[in-house]
């Protein structure tokens, strides 16, 4: 029924905020079964069908018209009767789905009665029907399940996969979204929002850890980066709602820090009760937990947390906090300002930009994580003056545990405090969290010019000792970002010594092959571990791909499928010899019709973006593109220009081929806009150091008023390659003194 399919079934009001009850009578025939919101209430034959009867179900509470369901199945069932702890009935589960494969979900109950207890004691509030059927379905194509009111559709994978993520998430709009609705369209992020940080609540409790080890690390990275873009979001709505709907999980997840778990809830409990079987505003829940923060003496009765919320969701935005310490008096000036990341930091109106923030401060001689209340709140204000934080010789640790999204900036002597200490065994003292906080804004201050390279990379130092997978969480990310700035040769190669250094004693701990029992996490780190030794060149690595791949080369008729997993292509083609990558070029020419076109879209794409030989791209974009063959239609060549600019090789190479192919390229693409204006960026744009902007600098002058509907791309790349020639100039050098130490202290024996 959602959002507005209700009206093709019965005439109604199907905004949100009209509520009503409903009475359901299906008409079906006797072998079948109907399940609705309510349980069924009686069962009577049609006197004029035969074989044909009425069910009459129990009428509804008040509800929104997308909450009304129907499902008309020869489904089976398993039913469970939830009692409480007067042994009294409180309400039915039960499961359903195809005769056949029923069996496969005899542990949904479970999960479902162990979220259900959570969520009653999150809302104070039973749960609010009489009965809930949860139904498994084959081939059902929804984007995710649907949520009727008492009544849930999955598809059958979904059930049977090992986490609860996806009932719990669906559970929790069983209050918040069915008994309680919001008004309007306009409040459903809020709804989305709360019920994503109750469903990672509830996971929580329920000791599913493993399904969620990297909330929030993972979503929070994504949002720092979406956001501190020069121009978030670009023009796609479903990013933008995604992002503000991410962002504001987070801002729900510090208010239970920063006021209080107790707090935090007793609050919603109140909006809950106060609301049921009613519609919303978001409003409304910012100033229940405005009053129970106040009855507890949590928040200054001059706050409200209204406006506390409102700085942060109303923003696109995300800010970035500077300590700067005086080691002599004890005190730390602290400022906030907007966080921008990628070049050029010319965002319009940033100085306007303010948030409230919480300031948790923790340090070296008290290492309490569990002490979330703030400090103070910086009140929309540019900066604020702490006194007495900690003494000369402590480091200190701002927004532990990543209670508010934001990242924190401190002075040289702080993090080399916090680097050296990290590099001890006392380092288990700071949780995993807060250690991959700490390495992870790092990296990312110094990507965007804020902090030293040389500061950043020594907060790698301790990853030697490292094994939790939550601290390793951001470091593949980072290797990627940084390798992409780095086209001088000589600069490159060190880095990947660096890589292979930092990452063998790893995988060498976790071992080559899955071990049985092994939890998902190991098995990610192993699989992220694995990834990027082989693209740093790691011989035992891409000696594994070769020989998975000669079996390949070895088969009678090797298009008949690909035998080998796709881990091993991108090795194979980046340090593999001519014979293997012209071996998987073949298959692309020959693949069969009846196969899947996934398939082949993967293999070309690693063809493309992984070869570090020149020669080798050259000899595809000759093929591909000037041999007048059929086989490489426009989405293909599309998918080439845009892999090649993932290594200065490849956007190296396409930049030479465009230029001296002009004429040709020119007479074939300028006819379909789109694939010349991507050709030109894909060749220009990617650019990093002053060659790269003298080359491109060359071309415009040779080819002014030549380029048509690309002319504005090589104008901006141009002013793009300027900013990032600038911070090659300051960096490089840092990066590159850096390795030059690490690697003379420490033997790479794996050197290619």
């Amino acid at each position: 029924m959602r959002p507005n399919l209700a009206r093709r079934i019965f005439p109604c009001f199907d905004e949100p905020a009209f509520k009503a009850p409903f009475e359901v009578h299906v008409a079906r025939k006797k072998e079948m079964v109907a399940i609705t919101n309510m349980p069924l209430e009686r069962t009577e034959e049609m006197k004029n069908k035969p074989g044909w009867v009425w069910d009459h179900f129990q009428q509804t509470p008040p509800m929104s018209t997308f909450a009304l369901g129907i499902v008309i199945s020869e489904f089976t069932s398993m039913t469970v009767n939830k009692t409480d702890k007067a042994n009294s009935k409180v309400h039915d589960i039960r499961v359903w789905a195809r005769p056949d494969f029923i069996e496969s979900l005899v542990n949904v109950t479970d999960k479902v009665e162990n979220a259900l207890e959570v969520l009653e004691n999150f809302w104070g509030l039973k749960y609010p029907l009489a009965k809930l059927d949860i139904i498994a379905l084959p081939n059902f194509q929804a984007t995710r399940p649907a949520d009727s009111w008492g009544l849930l559709l999955f598809r059958e994978s979904e059930l049977t996969s090992k986490g609860s993520w996806n009932l719990a998430h669906e559970l929790s709009y069983q209050w918040l979204g069915d008994l309680a609705t919001p008004y309007w369209w306009s409040d459903a992020h809020l709804n989305t929002a709360l019920v994503r940080f109750v469903t990672a609540y509830t996971i929580l409790q329920i000791d599913d850890a493993d399904s969620l080890s990297n909330w929030p690390m993972t979503m929070l990275y994504s949002i720092y980066y979406e956001l501190s873009k020069r121009y978030p979001h670009g023009k796609s709505t479903v990013i933008k709602q995604d992002s503000n709907s991410a962002k504001t999980e987070l801002v729900f997840r510090m208010l239970n820090y920063t006021l209080g778990e107790k707090t935090f809830k007793r609050g919603l409990q109140k909006f809950m009760t106060d609301r049921q079987y009613k519609t919303f505003f978001g409003d409304d829940i910012w100033n229940a937990l405005t009053e129970e923060a106040r009855i507890d003496k949590v928040l200054d009765e001059k706050i409200s947390v209204n406006e506390i919320a409102a700085s942060w969701i109303t923003k696109d935005r995300l800010p970035v906090v500077d300590v700067i310490r005086n080691y002599q008096d004890k005190s730390a000036l602290i400022s906030q300002k907007i966080y921008l990341r990628e070049r050029p930091h010319d965002v319009p109106d940033q100085d306007k930009f303010l948030w409230w923030l919480p300031i948790i401060l923790i340090s070296q001689n008290n290492l309490d994580f569990t002490n979330s209340k703030p400090r103070i709140w910086m009140k929309m204000e540019r900066e604020i003056k702490l006194e007495n934080i900690a003494n000369s010789n402590d480091f200190i640790i701002l927004n532990p545990e990543e209670i508010a999204p934001f990242p924190v900036n401190y002075d040289q002597t702080n993090w080399n405090m916090i680097s050296q200490f990290l590099c001890t065994n006392e380092r288990i003292r700071i949780p995993a969290n807060t250690r991959a906080k700490l390495l992870h804004d790092a990296w990312n201050l110094a990507y965007a010019g804020d902090l030293s390279f040389a500061t950043a990379l020594n907060m790698t130092l301790f990853l030697k000792n490292e094994r939790d997978h939550l601290a390793w969480d951001p470091v593949f990310t980072l290797i990627d970002h940084i390798g992409r700035n780095i086209e001088n040769p000589e600069i490159y190669d060190k880095f990947q010594a660096y890589v292979r250094l930092l990452l063998t004693p790893l995988y060498k701990d976790l071992g080559n092959q899955p071990v049985e029992g092994e939890s998902e996490t190991k098995a990610h780190l192993r699989s992220s571990c694995k990834v990027f030794l082989c693209q740093a060149g790691y011989k035992p690595c891409i000696e594994e791909a070769q020989k998975a791949y000669k079996k390949w080369m070895e088969m009678e008729n090797p298009d008949e499928g690909n035998p080998l997993a796709n881990q091993y292509l991108c090795p194979v083609f980046k340090w593999g010899t001519w014979e293997e990558w012209y071996f998987g070029f073949q298959r692309v020419l020959k693949f069969p019709a009846d196969r899947k076109q996934s398939e082949r879209t993967y293999l070309l794409k690693t063809l493309a973006g992984c070869p570090n030989d020149a020669t080798t791209i050259n000899k595809l974009l000759n093929y591909t593109i000037l041999s007048g063959e059929d086989l490489f239609k426009d989405n293909d060549i599309y998918l080439i220009f845009n892999m090649l600019t993932g290594n200065p090789k490849g956007y190296t190479a396409l930049f030479n081929f465009l230029k001296e192919n002009w004429d040709k390229l020119k007479i074939r693409f300028e006819p379909k806009p789109h694939l010349w204006n991507s050709l030109v960026t894909s060749a220009t744009s990617v650019f990093k150091c002053q060659e790269g902007f003298d080359m491109v600098s060359e071309l415009y002058v040779q080819k002014q008023g030549d380029f048509g509907t690309a002319d504005f791309v090589i104008e901006r790349a141009l002013k793009n390659i300027k900013e990032e020639v600038k911070w090659s100039n300051e960096n490089l050098p840092v990066i590159e003194k850096w390795l030059e130490n690490y690697l003379k202290e420490n033997n790479d024996s794996t050197i290619r």
